[in-house]
């Protein structure tokens, strides 16, 4: 009885303690970072050395850049796939719905009726939301935040998504292409000679 309560009391101070050790730990704040490494050399912008007793390779950068460049790739990604309607680009998805469109055409060989296509759906249109307020200078303002690792983790998310959508407007851009161009070498072989042997 007596070994039951020690293992029982040690069992609860195991489990209090982890409790407050994992309520006292938060991701979104800053850790500090080791970045020291001895016998130092560049390869491109990583540097080579030793850390700890280990060969690392380690790449620094600032957060600010990071998250500027996920977000500039995003767009990028974004506009390639849904076309940019500011500078009037298609994007692969205009780029399918033309075809499509093609496809139907009875003089292309359609039934005149469009096969259906999903809504155009630009992922990173998510609206901001904002504090509205007094700041510490009394000007009246909007203040939106974020944690950057939340903001990085949601722009990767948007990358892998963008990704596959491209891949996939791509596959289909390239079947609806290659059924055209099928329909009409069909069409030009079975239209009628204009030929009268002359």
């Amino acid at each position: 009885m007596k070994l039951f309560f020690q293992v029982f009391i040690v069992t609860s101070a195991l489990v209090i303690t982890g409790i407050f050790t994992g309520c006292s730990s938060n991701p979104n704040k800053a850790e500090k970072i080791e970045t020291a490494i001895d016998n130092k050399g560049k390869v491109k912008d990583e540097s080579v050395g030793v850390k700890d007793g280990n060969m690392v390779v380690q790449k620094k950068t600032l957060m600010s850049e990071e998250l500027r460049r996920l977000q500039y790739e995003v767009y990028e990604l974004e506009d390639r796939v849904y076309g940019n309607r500011k500078f009037g680009s298609k994007g692969l998805y205009g780029v399918l719905k033309d075809c499509r469109t093609q496809l139907a055409d009875k003089k292309n060989g359609g039934d005149g009726k469009l096969k259906w296509l999903e809504p155009s759906e630009r992922i990173t249109d998510k609206e901001d939301e904002y504090k509205i307020g007094i700041d510490e200078e009394n000007n009246l303002v909007a203040v939106s935040e974020e944690y950057i690792k939340d903001r990085i983790a949601r722009f990767r998310g948007y990358k892998q998504t963008l990704m596959k959508r491209e891949d996939e407007y791509q596959e289909k851009t390239d079947i609806c292409k290659a059924e055209i161009k099928t329909r009409l070498h069909v069409q030009k072989e079975i239209e009628p000679s204009t030929d009268d042997g002359m």
